[in-house]
């Protein structure tokens, strides 16, 4: 989170604090007092209310804008601002052109004519836009590198424009994809392979079922100086599960540094049953201390044991409820689910399908229940061009194998008088995540 003001986060439950940590509820709520929400929208683009940088708050933002039909402007405005401060607003005005507002369009075009910021708002338009958008840009470009202090070091847009860049461009390496699993092993085995090929093989190997025959090999996939383990590999072997964990008691007591970690971490994935309590405690230990960046390996840890990690639920329910680090929500649910099962959790769900993050939409999307709500909110993120790739991908699947449920709305219960566009009203008003037991 930003130093440059001293700010607190608002009451967890205040739309002002629901928005402020980008929850599905907040967005929904902000629907019932368009004019108030207003400000605390602006508020979550002039200022950064991200606990870290996983935390991802662009598209829930501009999503917003959209929502509550408000004025693109005064994020335009926003790009006079420090460096930090520019790039948040230009993340949401650069998704605010692909939905069609020509006021960010505009803005951000003009931006680069005169902005302070200006390279690193070309690069991010380049990056989301298609080049027909911004090529013309190129004689400002030009224009206006000449007088930068040093060059830019990304090769788009400038190779495209023309401008020399300081990195070298890249050679893309050879695809591995084409190898069988055994000849990819046999590279990693070779110690006359290079690191640069072992983790592009290791990448294939990640991209398809699991290989145990990688085991035996893992103390010997360090780099090359010794000090720490190839990039993917860490990856490779949780994908085994419970197959390393053998493996992993050995590799506790290895004298490289790298491979103990290795080791220790498998071991803390894979706890036993006297593991449990210890690990309830932990969790109960991080609420107290209000630990906002840590909980989500706890909650992983304690899903492993089902049912019989019941003592963590309350936790998982306040440190979804209070939590201001939103990368870490969706570890929260995925425990609660397993260790409560899905009945409960509907509302959850739900709501996770206005989540700010992307994973925590897409679990709403395989779980939400299917009624007119979860159904009109799908076809919203499938033809959202503001949306990532894989939500729309994934919403444009669940749409269109639905499964044949008649499930009674969330609404319908509480009212059977709700009709037509007085549902989405309604949406806003159903006390999702209010229940006692979730309070608590």
């Amino acid at each position: 989170m930003n130093d440059e003001y001293e700010m607190s986060y608002a009451l967890p439950d205040s739309v002002e604090g629901l928005l402020q940590r980008g929850r599905g509820l907040g967005a929904v709520r902000a629907l019932q007092d368009q004019r108030e929400s207003a400000a605390f929208v602006y508020d979550g683009i002039r200022r950064d209310w991200l606990w870290d940088q996983s935390d991802e708050r662009s598209v829930y933002l501009a999503r917003l804008v959209c929502d509550l039909d408000l004025s693109p402007m005064p994020v335009v405005n926003m790009l006079a601002g420090e460096e930090e401060a520019c790039l948040r607003a230009c993340g949401v005005l650069e998704l605010l052109a692909l939905a069609g507002s020509v006021e960010a369009k505009d803005g951000l075009r003009a931006y680069v004519h005169t902005g302070e910021h200006w390279v690193r708002v070309l690069e991010r338009m380049s990056a989301g836009w298609p080049p027909e958008w911004w090529e013309d840009l190129g004689d400002v470009a030009r224009a206006r590198m000449s007088a930068e202090a040093e060059l830019p070091w990304r090769s788009e847009p400038w190779t495209r424009l023309g401008i020399a860049v300081q990195s070298r461009p890249l050679v893309p390496r050879p695809s591995l994809n084409g190898l069988s699993t055994a000849e990819l092993l046999r590279l990693l085995a070779d110690s006359h392979t290079g690191d640069h090929t072992k983790i592009d093989a290791l990448r294939a190997l990640n991209a398809r079922k699991p290989a145990e025959e990688l085991i035996p090999l893992v103390p010997w996939l360090g780099m090359s100086n010794g000090l720490r383990p190839l990039p993917l590999l860490g990856r490779a072997v949780r994908r085994l599960g419970t197959l390393a964990v053998p493996a992993a008691h050995g590799w506790v007591q290895a004298e490289r540094p790298w491979l103990a970690l290795l080791g220790t971490e498998i071991l803390a994935d894979h706890p036993g049953p006297e593991a449990l309590p210890g690990l309830v405690n932990e969790l109960a230990e991080q609420w107290a201390a209000q630990d906002w960046c840590g909980p989500y390996p706890t909650a992983r840890r304690l899903a492993r044991f089902g049912p019989d990690a019941a003592g963590a639920v309350p936790y998982l329910r306040r440190f979804w409820l209070h939590t201001p680090h939103s990368y870490e929500r969706t570890a929260y649910l995925q425990a609660l689910a397993a260790i409560s099962g899905d009945d409960g959790l509907e509302h959850i769900y739900t709501e996770s399908l206005w989540d700010c993050q992307e994973t925590t939409r897409l679990l709403g999307i395989t779980s939400a229940p299917t009624n007119p709500e979860t159904l009109d909110r799908l076809a919203v993120l499938r033809d959202d061009p503001m949306e990532t790739t894989e939500v729309r991908a994934a919403a444009g699947t669940k749409l269109a194998a639905p499964d044949g449920r008649t499930v009674l709305t969330l609404f319908e219960r509480a009212s059977p008088t709700i009709q037509g566009a007085s549902r989405f009203r309604a949406l806003a008003h159903f006390p999702w995540s209010t229940h006692a037991e979730w309070r608590a």
